[in-house]
């Protein structure tokens, strides 16, 4: 255990040391984000933030792995290929194409050193699935960057269960993947929760939403019956899949591109619906998180009936949910800070 929290403590001192000079730097060269109307901050902000949650990942991680050092590499150099697409986006604004290029890129390194989907008999509907998962889990954290601490906090909920839970299967691997994305998470957090002095940008939110997937991945329960644990993962993940299923739906449906950002996120419409203030919105999604997250221990040691009536529950919870805040939020804009009232 001693060997895990250091790797913690190392990860999140890095990324707490690093990410003030990132700030100055992006300041310095102007890498900042300007507001529009379609984001929350009224000034422009800081960026960079995600190469300090690298170097806190990355550094560490390399030092301290031991074992499967073939598929560390593949995992170490996909999250570099999603950093650099991140950041290319940052800079620039890439299109939708070049960025799906860059995450499948990145996806078929992890498929090509044996990282991937094994729960079919067919060989290519794995890689379909690795595809979809890793891809949707990379965009579904970058929408949650979308108010102050949001996606860093979730992603730290999400990689402290996957820490768990891999220390409960005995998987060393997994557990240092995790807990390295835990010490980085935090250290950046502590700049980025509400007011944010910095914002992590798609370096950031596309390198967690990577390492996220690949722990969903490589997690396994040797002894449990995959017809309850293959959902585990979703529900550690529950809060970023839930939000960003929403959003695809609600656009779609009101004909707007699903692509561009806009304030129809979950943490918007909790603002806009409950006049909650935007730091009460984010902690309500980490409780919502920390919830999900410990059904998703408990489905360890349950049996496939167990499991399944869990999954009818959770399901009519996620269209009730979903339904509400579309029918409650019907497009409004949530208020800014300085016009929400207390509460």
């Amino acid at each position: 255990m001693t060997k895990y929290i250091s790797l913690i403590l190392a990860s999140g001192v890095i990324s707490f040391l690093a990410t003030p000079l990132m700030r100055r730097f992006a300041r310095e060269v102007n890498f900042v984000d300007n507001p529009q109307a379609r984001k929350v901050h009224r000034t422009p902000m800081p960026m960079l933030g995600g190469i300090a949650i690298y170097f806190g990942f990355m550094i560490p991680l390399t030092i301290a792995i031991t074992r499967s050092f073939v598929q560390t590499l593949g995992i170490l150099g996909g999250a570099t290929i999603m950093t650099l697409f991140g950041l290319w986006d940052d800079r620039v604004g890439l299109s939708p194409l070049v960025k799906m290029i860059g995450q499948v890129a990145a996806t078929v390194l992890l498929i090509l050193v044996g990282i991937q989907v094994k729960i079919f008999d067919s060989r290519w509907l794995n890689i379909a699935v690795t595809l979809f998962w890793v891809i949707g889990i990379c965009n579904a954290i970058n929408f949650q960057d979308n108010m102050d601490g949001l996606a860093a906090g979730l992603s730290m909920v999400s990689s402290g269960f996957f820490f768990v839970l891999a220390l409960f299967e005995n998987l060393e691997p997994v557990a240092q993947l995790a807990a390295a994305t835990l010490g980085a998470s935090v250290g950046f957090l502590y700049y980025n929760f509400n007011p944010a002095s910095l914002f992590m940008g798609d370096a950031g939110s596309l390198l967690l939403g990577f390492i996220l997937a690949v722990l969903g991945i490589r997690l396994e329960f040797v002894g449990s019956p995959l017809g309850a644990t293959w959902m585990i993962p979703i529900l550690v993940l529950g809060v970023p899949i839930f939000d960003t299923t929403m959003v695809v739906v609600s656009r779609l449906r009101r004909g707007k591109p699903v692509y561009e950002g806009g304030k129809d996120h979950t943490s918007h419409r909790l603002v806009s619906i409950l006049n909650m203030t935007h730091a009460r919105s984010v902690m309500t999604l980490y409780m919502m998180s920390v919830g999900l997250g410990l059904v998703a221990i408990m489905l360890r040691d349950a049996t496939v009936p167990q499991a399944r009536i869990v999954l009818i529950g959770l399901g009519a919870a996620f269209v009730g949910l979903l339904i509400w805040l579309e029918v409650k939020f019907n497009g409004q804009q949530p208020p800014t800070e300085s016009e929400q009232q207390p509460g």
